[in-house]
């Protein structure tokens, strides 16, 4: 059965605005109300379960403390009173995300700083009108950004933009139909050299990803090559360095794209990744394993699929080793391929459909304790 569903993305459009008192404003402003919800933080100790070490924990001020702040920074603004309100909703939306991913253990006990110029354009501070957005910057002051050569459509709903010195990034609403159940599901194991899928139907699949790897170590080197050239020369070294990033990311994605469009050419097909965070793979004192694992692009791939087809993300821990139908979890000691233990049941039905994804040849089951081998491989999603 087939359902509409409706998504936002995000497109861009250039734009030749001098706006830079203002962003310098706002950037001040931001970091500010992040500097007083960040002293504002209460911290509380919790034991770690299964552990004797404690650790600290922040509670983030209410809405009370909002309604504050908002009184305390309109005095002496000299924009628009709308755009104090987009300061205060990103300086708490920044702080939650901090709190997210500090309680996960990838952020520290820092303040976040914001170091780039970008506004959050509010919905009561722009209005679209034909091929024109007009954004309020002061009282009875606007600005227009023409939208006429955007490749996109604006026939849905528009999100909140953001504005930057040189563009402007609107969310709008589009349609896709989707699957309510897919007709086969499809797992991805994200390597160093290559992805290797498998599904009941296909088998096994694998793409090589040795060319972006090679990619990503031929513009290593000519980064190292430049780095000689800035030392004597500053200005001619920033101009190499935007010249070969630009083009290297350029590559690199246009790689990707071939890769997730051969992914998402499965009919009817809903994909397994693991959701993979490179920050808790890197090791201590191991250059050469962390500069290998930075230009991995397993993110950037799952982000492109996911433009084309359904994707599922599942946690990466055990995918290796556990099986998808019986859920029974690999011993470390067997390192010759997938192995299911025999249950110890005096029952043979009940362990006969529990593996009964095992071929007929191999469902008998011998004394207690014994292995047998699990011909069918592994799934990462079921």
């Amino acid at each position: 059965m087939v359902r509409l569903v409706l998504t936002f993305k995000t497109y861009s459009v250039p734009h030749n605005l001098s706006l830079d008192q203002f962003f310098y404003s706002y950037k001040n402003i931001l970091n500010q109300m992040i500097g007083a919800v960040w002293n504002q933080i209460q911290w509380k100790e919790k034991t770690i379960r299964r552990k004797k070490q404690k650790r600290l924990l922040p509670t983030i001020p209410s809405y009370s403390f909002k309604k504050t702040m908002r009184n305390q920074y309109l005095t002496g603004w000299e924009y628009a009173a709308h755009w104090v309100d987009s300061a205060l909703r990103t300086a708490f939306s920044i702080i939650n995300s901090w709190k997210k991913n500090y309680v996960r253990g990838n952020r520290k006990r820092k303040k976040p700083v914001v170091k780039r110029c970008f506004v959050r354009v509010k919905q009561t501070l722009m209005k679209i009108s034909g091929e024109k957005i007009r954004i309020t910057i002061k009282p009875q002051e606007h600005v227009n950004i023409d939208l006429s050569k955007r490749y996109f459509s604006l026939k849905g709903k528009i999100g909140e933009p953001t504005l930057t010195r040189t563009k402007i990034h609107l969310p709008t609403e589009t349609k896709h139909t989707e699957q309510n159940k897919p007709a086969e599901r499809i797992g991805w194991d994200s390597n160093k050299f290559s992805v290797d899928g498998f599904s009941p139907s296909h088998g096994w699949i694998k793409i090589d990803l040795k060319p972006l790897h090679t990619l990503h170590t031929t513009y290593d080197n000519k980064m190292r090559t430049i780095n000689q050239v800035y030392s004597k020369n500053r200005r001619r070294g920033k101009q190499l360095y935007r010249k070969y990033g630009k083009r290297c990311r350029n590559r690199v994605k246009n790689y990707l794209q071939q890769i997730a469009r051969r992914i998402a050419s499965f009919p009817a097909a809903q994909h397994g990744f693991e959701k993979l965070e490179k920050q808790q793979m890197n090791r201590k004192h191991k250059k050469r394993w962390n500069r290998e694992l930075n230009q991995t692009d397993w993110r950037k791939l799952v982000s492109l699929v996911r433009n084309l087809a359904p994707v599922a993300e599942v946690s990466p821990f055990y995918t290796s080793k556990t099986c998808s139908r019986c859920g029974e979890i690999q011993s470390p000691k067997e390192r010759k391929g997938f192995r299911v233990p025999v249950l110890r049941t005096e029952n043979r039905q009940t362990a006969e459909r529990q593996h009964k994804h095992l071929p007929k040849d191999e469902r008998s089951f011998p004394a207690k304790g014994v292995v047998r081998r699990h011909t069918r491989g592994r799934v990462a999603l079921d």
